[in-house]
């Protein structure tokens, strides 16, 4: 039976300085100790005086160290922990720890052979960490590190003389982790690997090499991501938030130091996340590598920077997860999305509430997503609220590798549409503006002039047809209007949205390019990111700026 690793309490133990490791009773005290002990006795090389780890480190990770190593059972070797995920925020000596555990790892093992390793995101990175590593072997003052470590500096590889166990430091890239068979592998920086669009895969491989060993380990070590999570990222940060609340089980131990909800909300004047009186709790390394007063200055120099630079600094400096990857040249209504999010906003829901209802759709090309937007007027209070989905032929995740992962992770959400057989995704389109038409509700359907014969052709066969019921949406610059409204909308709340994570993406994906006296929104502004379930809001939000009362014949132009 897997050991309780939840921590139920963990928003009153991060508010009282209190750890944030769950109760390990059955935890292997001696075996801890020696772990802790060895670690202790390492010395941090880039540090003045080089000193040992026993004054420099900190107390958070040695829990840690403490924990890895003394959950493997004597009599099976089984490891009761064998996965481990750290949030810890930057400047927290993540990478010298990490090196330092790793090497403790090394030092403790006594499996023949046995193969470790320290995956970097980049070339530089993996450097770095071996600097580390090769600096706590050469500065051992008492020679025995020096003696015991072969060092391969060409290779980033250090090994032990005693048992032939190796510790080797690499990028994370498919050629030199395919086929390897570890039995310890930590992970630094998860939010910069995950980028990579192998990343899932290639952790899944780590993880099938690590079964053969009872012992065998994986662990991440990462910041927050400084865009919207994605990915393998986001998947074990799930996985971890789950354990640690208690939502599941697993042999995951999860150590995140990340602000309570009420302190992570963005929603106060100014957020409660942003006072310096919080910033403690989130930073267990404060005093060390960091401070308080340092963190000070350098919020200040952010905030001169503009709100790109205010979000990357929390997310990097605070484990504070956005939503939105807000930038200068994003599109205003980004600031005012998050805001407007209404949860329980369901495609139900908008009917339900609304007296008249317009459909706007975007996109379909088969290297690109299908968007549509449902958007309803509500009768009394006239507050307009928005429902979205997209659909994306299979072969979209082949020609965009990058994007393939966060899509999916859309596609889980079950706001995107993964399909195989063409036409699906008009076919369900016309079967939904059907339902809405049955209602009594649909105004008219809002879309861009270009390309849209196959859609034309499916709401026509469902009973929708006409200039009146079907209205060319004219793009660029004459969609600025457009663009206006839903700015003010979303500032003042008037226009509400489902808080879906596929339309934050769109929007955080959206770049704006003056043209004259407007601005425009275009998938060429936006380079190669997906924008279509926002252009298709846009459309819909032309239409009903037109005021629409029924969906008897009127003529717009707009």
């Amino acid at each position: 039976m897997g050991w309780d690793l939840s921590v139920p309490d963990w928003r009153e133990r991060i508010r009282e300085g209190r750890s944030l490791l769950p109760a390990l009773p059955d935890l292997d005290r001696a075996r801890a100790d020696r772990a802790i002990k060895i670690f202790n006795k390492l010395r941090l090389p880039d540090v003045p005086g080089t000193p040992a780890l026993a004054e420099a480190g900190g107390e958070w990770f040695r829990e840690i160290v403490g924990a890895l190593h003394g959950s493997v059972k004597p009599n099976t070797r089984e490891r009761m922990i064998r996965e481990v995920f750290l949030l810890a925020p930057k400047k927290s000596s993540k990478t010298s720890y990490g090196a330092a555990l790793m090497e403790t790892t090394l030092l403790m093992n006594d499996r023949p052979r046995a193969e470790f390793l320290l995956i970097a995101p980049t070339v530089s990175l993996a450097h770095i960490a071996f600097s580390q590593a090769l600096g706590m072997v050469e500065k051992d003052p008492e020679g025995f590190l020096q003696k015991r470590m072969h060092i391969q500096e060409h290779l980033r590889r250090i090994t032990d003389r005693r048992t032939k166990a190796t510790l080797e430091i690499k990028a994370f890239d498919t050629s030199v982790l395919t086929g390897v068979k570890p039995t310890g592998v930590l992970l630094d920086e998860l939010h910069e690997i995950a980028k990579a669009p192998a990343a899932e895969r290639l952790i899944g491989q780590l993880r099938g090499g690590l079964l053969p060993n009872p012992e065998g380990f994986l662990m991440f070590i990462t910041t927050q991501s400084d865009e919207p999570p994605r990915g393998a990222f986001r998947s074990e940060l799930m996985v971890a938030r789950a354990i640690r609340d208690g939502r599941s089980q697993g042999a995951m131990l999860p150590v995140l130091y990340e602000f309570p909800e009420e302190i992570a909300d963005d929603r106060g004047n100014p957020p409660a996340w942003q006072d310096p009186a919080n910033w403690w709790m989130v930073t267990p390394n404060r005093d060390r590598s960091v401070s308080i007063p340092r963190l000070e200055e350098d919020w200040e120099k952010a905030k001169l920077k503009g709100q790109g630079e205010i979000v990357r600094w929390a997310s990097q400096h605070l484990n504070i997860e956005i939503g939105l990857a807000l930038r200068s040249d994003r599109w205003v209504g980004a600031d005012y999305w998050e805001q407007a999010a209404e949860k329980s906003l369901t495609l139900d829901e908008v009917l339900a509430r609304s007296e008249v209802v317009v459909i706007g759709i975007d996109g379909g090309g088969l290297d690109d997503l299908l968007g549509l937007a449902v958007l309803g007027r509500a009768e009394k209070t006239r507050q307009w609220m928005l429902w979205s989905k997209a659909w994306a032929h299979a072969s979209v995740l082949e020609r965009r590798k990058g994007e393939a992962s966060v899509l999916r992770d859309f596609e889980e959400a079950g706001e995107l549409v993964i399909y195989e057989e063409f036409g699906q995704d008009i076919a369900e389109i016309a079967e939904l503006a059907q339902r809405i038409e049955n209602k009594g509700l649909l105004h008219a359907v809002a879309l861009d002039p270009y390309g849209v014969g196959a859609i034309v052709d499916a709401l026509y066969e469902v009973g929708i047809t006409g200039e009146d019921r079907i209205v060319g949406i004219s793009q660029g610059w004459k969609l600025t209007g457009a663009i206006k409204t839903a700015e003010r909308k979303l500032a003042d709340k008037s226009l509400r949205h489902s808080g879906q994570k596929l339309m934050a993406w769109a929007v955080a994906n959206a770049r704006v390019e003056p043209k004259g006296n407007a601005i425009i929104i275009t998938k060429q502004a936006s380079g190669s990111a997906k924008i279509d379930p926002l252009m298709a809001a846009f459309n819909a939000i032309a239409l009903m700026s037109t005021n629409p009362w029924s969906h008897q014949a009127q003529i717009f132009v707009i």
